[in-house]
Protein backbone atom coordinates (compact mmCIF):
# COMPACT_ATOMS: atom_id res chain seq x y z
CA UNK A 1 0.00 0.00 0.00
CA UNK A 2 2.38 2.45 0.53
CA UNK A 3 4.36 2.23 -2.73
CA UNK A 4 1.28 2.87 -4.14
CA UNK A 5 0.55 5.86 -2.17
CA UNK A 6 4.03 7.03 -3.22
CA UNK A 7 2.97 6.80 -6.86
CA UNK A 8 0.07 8.65 -6.15
CA UNK A 9 2.10 11.29 -4.34
CA UNK A 10 4.61 11.74 -7.08
CA UNK A 11 1.92 11.49 -9.95
CA UNK A 12 -0.13 14.54 -8.35
CA UNK A 13 2.68 16.53 -7.52
CA UNK A 14 4.19 16.28 -11.07
CA UNK A 15 1.14 17.38 -12.89
CA UNK A 16 1.39 20.41 -15.21
CA UNK A 17 4.68 21.10 -13.31
CA UNK A 18 6.17 22.86 -16.88
CA UNK A 19 3.15 25.47 -16.80
CA UNK A 20 2.83 26.18 -12.97
CA UNK A 21 6.41 26.33 -13.12
CA UNK A 22 6.33 29.18 -16.87
CA UNK A 23 3.31 30.54 -15.02
CA UNK A 24 5.35 31.45 -11.66
CA UNK A 25 8.22 32.77 -13.56
CA UNK A 26 6.40 34.92 -15.85
CA UNK A 27 4.77 36.92 -12.61
CA UNK A 28 5.66 40.65 -11.53
CA UNK A 29 8.38 40.52 -8.99
CA UNK A 30 7.49 42.24 -6.05
CA UNK A 31 8.70 45.73 -5.99
CA UNK A 32 11.01 47.00 -3.30
CA UNK A 33 9.66 48.99 -0.37
CA UNK A 34 10.56 52.79 -0.78
CA UNK A 35 13.74 53.76 1.15
CA UNK A 36 12.93 56.83 3.57
CA UNK A 37 14.44 59.85 2.63
CA UNK A 38 17.18 61.25 4.84
CA UNK A 39 18.95 65.09 5.42
CA UNK A 40 21.98 63.74 5.79
CA UNK A 41 24.40 62.59 2.67
CA UNK A 42 26.74 59.98 3.51
CA UNK A 43 30.07 60.05 1.72
CA UNK A 44 30.64 56.58 0.00
CA UNK A 45 34.44 56.60 -1.60
CA UNK A 46 35.39 59.30 1.06
CA UNK A 47 35.75 56.63 3.96
CA UNK A 48 37.96 53.79 1.58
CA UNK A 49 40.73 57.47 0.91
CA UNK A 50 40.43 58.10 4.45
CA UNK A 51 41.53 54.49 5.36
CA UNK A 52 44.29 54.34 3.11
CA UNK A 53 45.45 58.02 3.68
CA UNK A 54 48.37 58.40 5.46
CA UNK A 55 48.44 59.87 8.82
CA UNK A 56 51.84 61.52 10.02
CA UNK A 57 50.60 62.42 13.58
CA UNK A 58 49.38 58.69 14.07
CA UNK A 59 52.72 57.58 13.05
CA UNK A 60 54.59 59.79 14.62
CA UNK A 61 53.04 58.34 18.29
CA UNK A 62 53.53 55.04 16.75
CA UNK A 63 57.04 55.62 16.40
CA UNK A 64 57.16 56.64 20.17
CA UNK A 65 55.66 53.31 21.57
CA UNK A 66 58.61 51.10 22.99
CA UNK A 67 57.89 47.20 24.22
CA UNK A 68 60.41 45.37 26.29
CA UNK A 69 59.97 42.06 26.53
CA UNK A 70 61.45 39.73 29.28
CA UNK A 71 61.62 36.81 26.78
CA UNK A 72 58.27 34.74 27.43
CA UNK A 73 58.78 32.57 24.67
CA UNK A 74 61.13 30.33 26.36
CA UNK A 75 58.98 29.91 28.71
CA UNK A 76 56.23 28.30 25.97
CA UNK A 77 59.10 25.83 24.70
CA UNK A 78 59.31 24.48 28.21
CA UNK A 79 55.71 23.74 28.86
CA UNK A 80 56.13 22.50 24.95
CA UNK A 81 59.28 20.08 26.48
CA UNK A 82 57.60 18.86 29.67
CA UNK A 83 54.25 18.24 27.55
CA UNK A 84 56.54 15.90 25.16
CA UNK A 85 58.81 14.14 28.22
CA UNK A 86 55.93 13.18 30.57
CA UNK A 87 56.52 9.53 31.78
CA UNK A 88 54.39 6.70 30.26
CA UNK A 89 53.24 3.68 31.63
CA UNK A 90 51.31 0.65 30.44
CA UNK A 91 47.97 -0.59 30.98
CA UNK A 92 47.29 -2.99 33.49
CA UNK A 93 44.02 -3.98 31.87
CA UNK A 94 41.88 -3.03 28.62
CA UNK A 95 39.03 -4.08 26.91
CA UNK A 96 39.13 -6.96 24.64
CA UNK A 97 39.19 -6.07 20.70
CA UNK A 98 37.29 -2.57 19.99
CA UNK A 99 33.73 -2.92 20.95
CA UNK A 100 32.88 0.33 21.67
CA UNK A 101 35.05 2.12 18.82
CA UNK A 102 37.55 3.84 21.35
CA UNK A 103 41.16 3.98 19.66
CA UNK A 104 43.43 0.93 20.71
CA UNK A 105 45.28 2.44 23.55
CA UNK A 106 48.54 0.78 24.91
CA UNK A 107 50.00 3.28 27.38
CA UNK A 108 48.62 6.27 29.43
CA UNK A 109 50.28 9.33 31.08
CA UNK A 110 51.39 8.97 35.04
CA UNK A 111 49.06 9.90 37.55
CA UNK A 112 46.06 8.98 34.60
CA UNK A 113 43.77 5.81 34.59
CA UNK A 114 42.30 4.85 31.65
CA UNK A 115 38.28 4.23 32.18
CA UNK A 116 38.53 0.31 32.62
CA UNK A 117 41.49 0.55 34.85
CA UNK A 118 39.60 3.03 37.05
CA UNK A 119 36.13 0.58 37.48
CA UNK A 120 38.68 -2.09 38.01
CA UNK A 121 40.91 -0.66 40.90
CA UNK A 122 37.21 0.61 42.42
CA UNK A 123 36.09 -2.66 42.23
CA UNK A 124 39.22 -4.79 43.86
CA UNK A 125 38.64 -1.72 46.10
CA UNK A 126 35.30 -2.57 47.22
CA UNK A 127 35.78 -6.20 47.03
CA UNK A 128 38.90 -6.74 49.09
CA UNK A 129 39.54 -3.20 50.59
CA UNK A 130 42.38 -4.95 53.46
CA UNK A 131 44.40 -5.78 50.45
CA UNK A 132 43.89 -2.66 48.09
CA UNK A 133 44.50 0.18 50.30
CA UNK A 134 44.93 3.49 49.05
CA UNK A 135 48.64 3.72 49.48
CA UNK A 136 48.80 -0.10 46.96
CA UNK A 137 46.29 1.77 44.47
CA UNK A 138 48.71 4.87 43.88
CA UNK A 139 51.66 2.77 44.04
CA UNK A 140 50.54 0.15 41.30
CA UNK A 141 48.67 3.02 38.98
CA UNK A 142 51.75 5.61 39.67
CA UNK A 143 49.26 7.99 40.59
CA UNK A 144 49.43 10.43 43.26
CA UNK A 145 47.81 9.03 46.79
CA UNK A 146 45.55 12.29 47.31
CA UNK A 147 43.86 11.89 44.33
CA UNK A 148 43.38 8.12 44.83
CA UNK A 149 41.99 8.80 47.95
CA UNK A 150 39.65 11.17 46.21
CA UNK A 151 38.82 8.91 44.00
CA UNK A 152 38.01 5.97 46.57
CA UNK A 153 35.96 8.58 48.95
CA UNK A 154 33.53 10.12 46.07
CA UNK A 155 33.45 7.47 43.57
CA UNK A 156 31.24 3.89 43.85
CA UNK A 157 31.30 1.14 41.60
CA UNK A 158 27.51 0.35 40.92
CA UNK A 159 25.68 -2.20 43.05
CA UNK A 160 22.97 -4.56 41.96
CA UNK A 161 20.62 -5.55 44.81
CA UNK A 162 17.78 -7.48 44.38
CA UNK A 163 15.56 -7.45 46.79
CA UNK A 164 12.87 -10.25 47.13
CA UNK A 165 9.13 -9.49 47.56
CA UNK A 166 8.38 -10.61 51.03
CA UNK A 167 5.01 -12.31 50.37
CA UNK A 168 3.63 -13.66 47.18
CA UNK A 169 0.52 -11.42 47.19
CA UNK A 170 2.96 -8.58 46.83
CA UNK A 171 3.90 -10.20 43.57
CA UNK A 172 0.41 -10.21 41.80
CA UNK A 173 -0.77 -7.36 40.52
CA UNK A 174 -3.87 -6.66 40.85
CA UNK A 175 -6.30 -4.55 39.24
CA UNK A 176 -8.17 -1.93 41.02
Amino acid sequence: MSTMGARLTRVIANFNVENRAHREISKLKPRAAPRHQTSVSFPQHNTADKINQRDDPLLSMLKDVYVESDNPASQVTMLKKTEQETERRLLKFSLPGDPYGICNIRDVPKGKLSLVEALTVLNNRKCMPKTWTTEKMAKEYALDPRDVKALTDFFIPFDVKIIPAKSVENKLINDS
